[in-house]
């Protein structure tokens, strides 16, 4: 089983390592940064499945970190910390796209709580991943284009399936490499390119749905 990867950004030093370490020990893979500009940039190169994000943050706060990464497609749950326990910060939070809130201090057991409830949230809303006229049913493994079954081998699938997951966001053919392949290093072949090409003349009309980025690696957006 994949482990869950976490980015967690606090520039509280003491509360970051007490947060990495509780996660660490649930499980969780865990990394952490300091400042919001940084947190973005670690979200636009990896894949992360869930942000621990302090709203006070320098540099970028957390409400400008949330906003950026929605604008850039990046549907990653997020978890808002703040010290701020007013009704309108809160609505300030989850209108600048964070899935949940919780006031500091809090409770351990409830943050862990909550991070597994958002966990399991974002694993059913994964089921069925839509991209324009693309619908990828992953518990059925089947994709639909336009309504019509798309006949795809089971590593076309899990191509498109991985793209449609991170749609809107540049992933790097090592990232498909580990996530698709399973493979930590690149074995120098064409085989990303190879099944690219293949999942495109079966888009047909739609092939530019699948963007080649020179030099880094593939995105998938909606026409």
């Amino acid at each position: 089983m994949t482990p869950v990867k976490v980015l967690v950004v606090e520039d509280n030093k003491k509360l970051a390592r007490f947060l990495k370490r509780a996660l660490v020990e649930e499980g969780y893979v865990v990394d952490e940064v300091a400042d919001g500009t940084t947190a973005v940039e670690q979200l636009q190169a990896i894949a992360y499945d869930l942000v621990v994000l302090d709203w006070m943050l320098p540099e970028m706060d957390g409400l400008s970190v949330c906003r950026a990464v929605r604008a850039r497609g990046n549907r990653v749950p997020i978890l808002m910390l703040t010290a701020r326990g007013e009704v309108g910060e809160k609505i300030s939070g989850l209108d600048a796209g964070a899935d949940d809130y919780l006031t500091k201090p809090f409770d351990l057991g409830e943050l862990l709580a909550r991070v597994r409830a958002l966990g399991r949230r974002a694993a059913a809303a994964e089921l069925s991943l839509r991209v324009g006229p693309m619908v990828v049913d992953r518990a059925e493994r089947r994709v639909l284009l336009d309504g019509k079954r798309l006949e795809l081998t089971p590593r076309e699938f899990a191509l498109v399936a991985y793209l449609a997951r991170e749609a809107g966001r540049v992933v790097p053919r090592t990232e498909l490499l580990a996530k698709v392949w399973e493979t930590a290093f690149d074995p120098g072949s064409n085989v990303i390119e190879a099944h690219v090409k293949n999942l495109r003349e079966k888009l047909g009309a739609h092939a530019s749905m699948i963007e080649t980025v020179r030099g880094v690696g593939y995105r998938l957006e909606a026409p």
